[in-house]
């Protein structure tokens, strides 16, 4: 019998999507659920694909079928089903043997696991483009063992994304939990990217009383120009539907509360432990959380009234607004990348994450190859400060500061443009006012500061206490 190049376990939708890209690929791969039904209907269904897909019984099976040294993709929940995972294949599985997690682990899960002298080689690997990216071309991030990721990296550049230089949207990042840290940062900032869509979007609605269709003109435009991103595309394709039951458009029959995976909440709370500022995806964040509360909104707009009012901005300047608010986002979460980076000696390659990210995943855009270039001039520098984008963000600042004060000033909530606007005037103020919270700091808790002229652990003349 034939023998596995690889071997997958768990057959959801995304499993079973990259199942069927790694044997379309070319690669024999051997395939395990612990719902036996669901492993022989997928192997049923596997249509041409089927001489290259091996279905398996038992997890003893799977691990026969595999060629040695062996490699198995664990395609299940994160948490405590990774564990219980590991735990299973642990006697049956050889020293030199390789099980990746491909799901969205937290990456101190996966740290943990690379620390805790499995019996058998491990990495963690961060998938993103959900179900149609894992069945045709994903971005993959992956954290490990260098030599670990040698061992399938022509089954994952096979099965990735490629870029329009066709590159393919696959790499290491780093050591240990690196890869799934990425992958972290990437759904941040996919929530901030759709926040700030969402934002125009409701400006277009509400404040200027655009029809769907209109809107969705709107967003077929810019995503000819320098917002052309898959969300952007896709923003177009969603207001452009028809609800088939109604008639009405789609986006008008949904009902305004948000979910969310978990992802974006670990970005937010991962940065205050790095003491990496990022507000707009903590405000995106956030906005998705108060959308839950629907029954609080609906007694707050009864009480106070429906905040959105007429607001007439250009299309021209929404789009330019986005653009700049799209450049802040991102450079806040490649300095929280180059901050991790420095505190777990990750060395991330922040010019080779922004080109992994260019196809496959969900926030893939044209600015990225912008972003690659930029990095790899100066990965110290923050990204508003290369050149391009300086200039870039010099455009298109008047758009967002426009957009922000007039939709406030109409009552329209757009928290993840204004967060943008609010962090890039702190970048761009040499002297702030923490000195005044330097003062109060010193004034209650004698706490010390520092002095204009350089003198340390200085304090106030008003005495050690209140």
């Amino acid at each position: 019998m034939t023998q596995a190049r690889i071997g997958l376990i768990g057959l959801g939708t995304m499993g079973a999507a990259l199942a069927l890209n790694i044997a379309e690929k070319g690669f024999p791969i051997a395939v395990w659920n612990r719902t036996t039904e669901v492993t022989r209907a997928f192997a049923a269904g596997a249509g041409v694909l089927a001489p290259r897909v091996i279905p398996t019984e038992d997890l003893a099976g799977l691990v026969a079928a595999i060629a040695k040294p062996r490699a198995i993709i664990l395609m299940v929940p994160a948490g405590q089903p990774v564990d219980d995972q590991l735990a299973a294949l642990a006697p049956l599985l050889d020293a030199d043997d390789l099980v990746i997690d491909a799901g969205n682990a937290d990456f101190h899960d996966t740290n943990r696991r690379n620390a805790a002298g499995l019996p058998f080689r491990f990495l963690g690997m961060g998938v993103s483009g959900g179900e149609e990216g894992a069945r045709h071309g994903p971005a993959i991030m992956g954290g490990g063992d260098a030599a670990d990721w040698d061992r399938v990296a022509d089954v994952m550049s096979a099965i990735a994304a490629r870029a329009e230089d066709g590159t393919p949207c696959a790499a290491r990042m780093g050591d240990a939990g690196a890869g799934h840290f990425v992958k972290m940062v990437h759904n941040g900032i996919e929530y901030a990217d759709m926040q700030m869509i969402a934002e125009v979007y409701g400006l277009m609605r509400d404040g200027m009383t655009m029809d769907a269709a209109t809107i969705s003109a709107a967003f077929a435009a810019w995503n000819e120009g320098t917002l052309k991103s898959y969300l952007i595309e896709i923003s177009a394709k969603v207001t452009a539907a028809a609800d088939p039951h109604s008639g009405k458009p789609m986006v008008d029959v949904i009902l305004d509360r948000a979910g969310q995976k978990g992802t974006g909440r670990w970005t937010a709370i991962e940065a205050q432990h790095l003491s990496a500022p990022i507000p707009v995806i903590e405000a995106a964040v956030m906005a998705r959380n108060v959308s839950a509360r629907l029954d609080e909104r609906m007694a707050g707009e009864a009480r106070f009234g429906a905040a959105p009012q007429p607001c007439t901005i250009q299309p021209q300047v929404l789009e330019q607004a986005l653009i700049a608010g799209k450049i802040l986002c991102y450079a806040q979460g490649f300095a929280m990348i180059a901050g991790a980076s420095e505190r777990f000696g990750w060395t991330l390659d922040l010019p080779e994450i922004a080109r992994v990210w260019r196809a496959g995943c969900i926030i893939r855009s044209a600015m990225l190859n912008d972003m690659a270039a930029a990095l790899a001039e100066d990965p110290s520098r923050n990204l508003i400060m290369a050149p391009f984008f300086a200039d870039l963000i010099e455009t298109t600042m008047p758009a967002l500061r426009q957009v922000v004060s007039q939709g406030a000033a109409a009552g329209h909530a757009l928290p993840a443009l204004a967060s943008g606007l609010m962090w890039f005037d702190l970048m761009r103020t040499g002297r702030g006012t923490a000195n005044m919270i330097q003062a109060q700091r010193d004034f209650f808790g004698a706490h010390g500061f520092q002095r204009l002229d350089g003198i340390d652990d200085a304090h106030g003349p008003w005495g050690r206490s209140a």
